[in-house]
């Protein structure tokens, strides 16, 4: 994807000749030393089948041009005062100073500074805010580049896509790319943590979790509210580099994921994520059985391919082709190797394995810019 150069805008104006059904949409855009990224961000909201009556970016402890250059390409800056909470704190002082001007019907839209939303993502998500949903989450894939690293998080990313469309568009995470928020919702989370029915601090994003969307979605899900990301919500955002910005991300989504789990405790909202977290486990087991296994046939010198076993390595390689379809044919042969997306997945697993132990040992894990 070609990011848009930088370029100056004029500032989106509320349009009163809208139905008045037509909501009022802010959207806010957290950013810490984003300058490269922040022009085509903005630009994506400016494209937009619907777009926000209102850009704001949360300039927060930022040491480049990022403040300029929101305010060039037309956006209202806010910068964070003495925040220490990183982006979940950002985005309380943000909307602490914002909220009492917007009506519950209002909705706000939380994206990345480096992430760009297809045109038709708040029309889409807008659509999909029925009485019953909460908010609305975008279906992420990744930037082109990062090289066979890359590729293979456009993979992961294409297959968590496939997923959502397979569960008829739930979100399990409302992802921290892009969600798009009723009003009164956000205002039901901050009095749910007020009252001490979820923890997390007193005001809209927890400022206890490693990964404030995912916990944000489970105290959405607990108030009742389902959480959807339906077709038309598409995202492109950034991948990961190298294996140390890699790992550094991944561990941080999965330790946050779990220390939710803990602080949420055993509830209906909570038991699918457990169980899932629980097979998570049994295919670490399973899948380092299997290469101690293969590691020491291959050891004794006399490796045995019979027909059962071929076929079932076809299946996981049919498996793999299969679920890499929307990423592309390129892709697709990547998936056909096998042997490279196993060793992604030994480094997953790896993820995992260190989250349990860093928890167990009750050791803190540090949140670090990627």
């Amino acid at each position: 994807m070609r990011w848009p150069r930088p370029g100056r805008r004029p500032a989106p104006r509320v349009r009163h000749d809208r139905p008045a059904a037509v909501p009022h949409i802010l959207a806010l855009i957290p950013a810490h030393d984003e300058a490269e990224r922040i022009a085509a961000s903005i630009a994506a909201l400016y494209r937009q089948e619907q777009p926000p009556h209102r850009v704001v970016v949360v300039a927060d402890n930022c040491t480049d041009d990022t403040v300029e250059i929101a305010r060039a390409n037309g956006a209202t800056v806010i910068e964070s005062r003495d925040n220490r909470h990183k982006k979940a704190g950002a985005l309380n002082q943000a909307l602490g100073r914002l909220m009492a001007h917007l009506d519950d019907t209002d909705m706000v839209l939380v994206q990345d500074a480096d992430t760009m939303l297809q045109p038709s993502f708040l029309a889409s998500a807008v659509a999909a805010l029925d009485g019953t949903v909460g908010a609305v989450g975008g279906i992420f894939y990744g930037e082109k580049g990062g090289g066979l690293l890359g590729a293979l998080q456009r993979i992961e990313f294409h297959r968590y896509a496939r997923e959502i469309a397979r569960r008829e568009f739930r979100a399990d995470v409302l992802t921290g790319t892009a969600t798009l928020f009723r009003v009164a919702t956000l205002r039901e989370v901050r009095q749910a943590r007020l009252d001490g029915l979820i923890g997390g601090g007193t005001s809209y994003y927890s400022l206890a979790s490693l990964t404030e969307d995912d916990e944000i979605t489970k105290a959405v899900r607990t108030l009742g509210y389902r959480t959807l990301s339906p077709p038309g919500c598409g995202v492109v955002t950034e991948v990961m580099t190298s294996l140390p910005k890699l790992w550094h991300q991944r561990l941080r989504w999965q330790r946050g994921a779990l220390e939710n789990l803990r602080d949420y405790g055993w509830t209906k909202v909570t038991a699918p994520y457990i169980l899932r977290q629980a097979f998570m486990g049994l295919s670490v087991l399973f899948l380092a059985l299997y290469l101690v296994f293969t590691s020491w046939m291959l050891a004794r010198g006399k490796p045995e391919f019979t027909p059962f076993w071929i076929a079932v390595g076809l299946v996981f390689v049919a498996e793999k082709v299969v679920t890499a379809r929307g990423a592309g044919w390129k892709y697709q042969l990547l998936a056909g190797t096998l042997a490279v997306e196993l060793a992604y997945d030994v480094f997953q697993h790896a993820v995992y394995i260190r989250s349990l132990w860093d928890m167990a040992r009750r050791r803190e894990e540090h949140w670090r810019a990627t």
